[in-house]
């Protein structure tokens, strides 16, 4: 039976955090990519929701979450996942990072080890400096809308490729709109972030799955925005990490492949093996 997924907002200094929640049982918090909201779990929290209790936020400046009132440092989202753990009693709580979520997890788990019990990280690919500057450029600019509306149709089109041009990327879309003519906060944290992640993941000792789709990376090469060569240090930053690869896993996976997923999920988080099984 599918659980009944809520949403809420949690009012801090900087503005207001929308999150969905539902559940019982031990807290799993998921954190989105980039420019995603909490939708990108849509289809696995009600699966996940059956045997714990599961949270998803909105990070400042995506989806319905307010926009941040400074450009935000992977540290700064990181302090509010944990203001949203403290706000709903959660002492200790497993994380699972998509991408963006998954760096700002890591920071989580490195800046408050005693607050994470297990992290998942899905599809956190490595950037060198060159490609971070791209990323910057990128997101200090932001999406502009143009008057022939031909925005539409560019956002339409950027992931079709990869997504299909059906109700998944409908709601790519909508949440692109969302985040039009500002900076994307959260793309920038990630490029000022990066090059330093391989020394601040060294710190986390908790249980690690490293998840990957085999396709993950292809949009992401076509951008030019990612090599083949840099995506090995996740596993050297965290040697006792589970490295496991979804076969036809895609950056838009959880949607797509939700009981795959799950089920990898909920088995680590219910048996959890610390060491790479070279998968």
């Amino acid at each position: 039976m599918n659980q009944l997924i809520k949403r809420a907002f949690l009012d801090t200094e900087d503005g207001q955090i929308l999150y969905r929640i539902g559940g019982e049982g031990q807290p799993l918090l998921l954190l989105h990519m980039t420019p995603r909201s909490s939708d990108e779990f849509r289809e696995v929290m009600p699966i996940l929701a059956q045997n714990r209790q599961v949270i998803a936020m909105d990070l400042m400046g995506l989806g319905d979450s307010d926009k941040p009132p400074r450009i935000y440092s992977v540290a700064d989202y990181a302090k509010n996942a944990i203001a949203l753990l403290n706000e709903l009693g959660i002492k200790q709580s497993s994380i699972l990072g998509s991408l963006t979520g998954g760096y700002i997890a890591g920071e989580v788990a490195a800046a408050y080890p005693e607050r994470v019990n297990k992290l998942i990280l899905c599809n956190v690919h490595g950037f060198d400096r060159e490609e971070t500057d791209k990323i910057a450029q990128r997101y200090s600019e932001g999406f502009q809308i143009q008057a022939d509306g031909s925005h539409l149709m560019s956002r339409w089109l950027a992931r079709a490729n990869y997504i299909g041009t059906g109700e998944l990327n409908h709601r790519c879309v909508l949440e692109d709109l969302k985040c039009f003519s500002s900076p994307i906060y959260t793309g920038l944290a990630v490029a000022d972030y990066c090059l330093d992640a391989p020394e601040r993941f060294q710190s986390i000792k908790c249980p690690t799955l490293n998840l990957s789709g085999e396709k993950s990376l292809e949009p992401l090469e076509q951008a030019g925005l990612a090599k083949a060569k840099n995506q090995l240090w996740l596993s050297k930053a965290i040697p006792h990490s589970r490295r496991v690869e979804l076969q036809g896993g895609t950056l838009w996976m959880m949607n797509q492949m939700p009981k795959e997923i799950s089920k990898l999920i909920i088995d680590f988080l219910d048996n959890p093996q610390e060491e790479d099984d070279g998968k």
